[in-house]
């Protein structure tokens, strides 16, 4: 079975831990933003005029190998220098996929190559072979500022009225379309809405191969909001998806229990999109706002396996 799963950072790691958890003999490749610019990322998008590894490197280590060596270069690639110098700050990860992506000239072959390093058993693909920017307009006390950039876009205060990518209509990754026009299921979420699943919908290439693809597809709502969704509840995390992509059909909508104590105005925002919802216990026991990969691949066993 051919799973195709959007985002990037954290929200797309739980996914692909979920994913491997749920013990299918899946065929997993990950489609990953490349608008980050704050951090490690950001500084060597622009020293280096390369993609931001970040989250490519959150993905692949998501996906690495169970074996002793691939778990070994996996925790490498993760180590983050400390200290106050010139590599305070930066994974070790980070600085192997810039030195790769200069080396071959080509991120694709880089990034297949760091996933050998790792043993991946999935493959990590860039939404597009060129860093994007992200800007959005937002309301603050009456009135309509636009912020520029992902990371301040993430952490700004105000309600997102739109977003966009910058350029508008970048070249997708065509390995990314190929897998999406090949897959069986296409996974959306959980993740940052704003800077993390909605560019994928209006990257003109992407969102066409995401409509025209013969795949199922299921979106995995947030537990909680954060600050590019403030005030957003998650019927309106469906309708944005419905705005930015009309065409957008899904099959699945994955909620957890606890962040739904009414589930039919989900039920209903899911309708639209013609889903329906499944529910379960998803998230970690512990309080926090983060997905459970194993309690989410339990969840995702039944509903990969639905019949059309």
């Amino acid at each position: 079975m051919r799973v195709v799963a959007f985002g990037g950072g954290h929200g797309l790691g739980a996914t692909l831990r979920a994913l491997r958890a749920t013990g299918l003999p899946l065929e997993i490749t990950a489609v990953v933003t490349v608008a980050d610019d704050g951090g490690s990322s950001g500084r060597l998008r622009a020293d280096r005029g390369v993609l931001p590894p970040g989250d490519l490197r959150q993905a692949l280590a998501a996906l690495a190998g169970e074996d002793k060596l691939s778990t070994g270069n996996a925790a490498l690639f993760q180590y983050r220098f400390p200290g106050s110098d010139a590599l305070s700050g930066h994974p070790v990860g980070n600085l192997v996929l810039c030195g790769l992506m200069e080396l071959v000239n080509d991120p694709v072959l880089a990034l297949d190559h760091a996933a050998s390093m790792v043993n991946a058993v999935g493959r990590v693909l860039p939404m597009a072979c060129e860093p994007l920017g992200i800007e959005a307009d937002l309301l603050r006390d009456g009135e309509v500022v636009t912020i520029n950039g992902q990371h301040e876009v993430a952490v700004a205060a105000g309600e997102v009225l739109e977003v966009r990518i910058v350029p508008p209509a970048p070249a997708a990754c065509a390995e990314a379309l190929h897998a999406i026009a090949e897959a069986d299921w296409l996974l959306f979420g959980p993740g940052s809405w704003y800077t993390s699943v909605i560019p994928h919908l209006i990257v003109p290439d992407l969102a066409k191969a995401i409509v025209d693809s013969p795949a199922r597809r299921l979106v995995t709502l947030n537990l909680a909001a954060d600050n590019e969704t403030a005030g957003l509840s998650l019927p309106d995390h469906l309708a944005a998806l419905a705005r930015y992509l009309p065409d957008l059909r899904v099959d699945m909508v994955l909620v957890d229990n606890g962040a739904v104590p009414d589930p039919e105005p989900v039920a209903n925002a899911a309708r639209m999109l013609g889903a329906r919802i499944a529910s379960g216990s998803i998230a970690v026991q512990d309080g926090t706002a983060r997905h459970d990969p194993v309690r989410m691949g339990q969840a995702l066993v039944p509903l990969l396996g639905t019949a059309r």
